[in-house]
């Protein structure tokens, strides 16, 4: 059964992804590759969105669960405390125009991003939505959504169409027909199809009946 909190699992691919590509640029710079800047820029950008994805949960996600499994939050937000202090070691080395030193940094941010993405997904989430309705986890979504500056929603909804797969943009679009107002789903699919372009926003639409021409 589908739920508002499977927009959450979307994100956490869409870290993944990134990460990942992120991860293996710094390596090819550190090997001699061209292209760090970029690589440092993205890293940068994806940074912010997790920022932002890691308030909301702080508000509304580890709030809920600790009237769930008291006690289960507090570890993570410690992870959430590392991934800062993984942050900043990337940003001293990233000044230092290492690149060794900034791959060796942007491994260890990713591999502990890995592991606490894949414990939310396997623990949090599932416990928050056993637990609460539809009506109180799009609460939790709305909470989430909220941490992003009005104006760079556009930048995180391309973002975020870029780092998924098709399965996953459909999840979301199918959670955008539903939560949203005609006239503000209009300009988010707008956004997707100008990401995606024509043949993949086709591949989506085509799964989602009703979307507006």
């Amino acid at each position: 059964m589908s739920s508002p909190l499977d927009a959450v699992r979307v994100f956490h691919n869409a870290f993944r992804a990134d990460m990942a590509t992120i991860d293996a640029a710094a390596l090819g710079a550190a090997q001699g590759a061209p292209g760090l800047d970029a690589t440092l820029a993205r890293f940068d950008f994806m940074n912010e969105v997790l920022e932002w994805h890691a308030e909301g949960e702080e508000e509304a996600v580890f709030t809920a669960l600790e009237g769930i499994a008291p006690r289960l939050a507090w570890a993570y937000d410690q992870d959430h405390r590392g991934l800062d202090a993984a942050f900043a070691e990337f940003t001293r080395c990233m000044s230092l125009r290492d690149p060794v030193q900034t791959a060796r940094a942007t491994a260890a941010f990713t591999f502990h991003l890995d592991l606490h993405l894949a414990k939310e997904d396997a623990q949090v989430y599932p416990l928050v939505i056993g637990a609460l309705s539809p009506e109180e986890q799009g609460g939790i979504l709305a909470t989430m959504s909220g941490q992003v500056p009005r104006d760079r929603f556009p930048e995180v909804v391309s973002w975020l169409f870029r780092n998924v797969d098709l399965d996953d943009r459909i999840t979301m679009v199918r959670l955008y027909q539903r939560a949203q107002p005609p006239e503000v789903l209009v300009g988010l699919l707008g956004i997707v199809k100008g990401t995606l372009g024509d043949d993949d926003y086709a591949a989506v639409s085509a799964e989602v009946p009703g979307l507006p021409v």
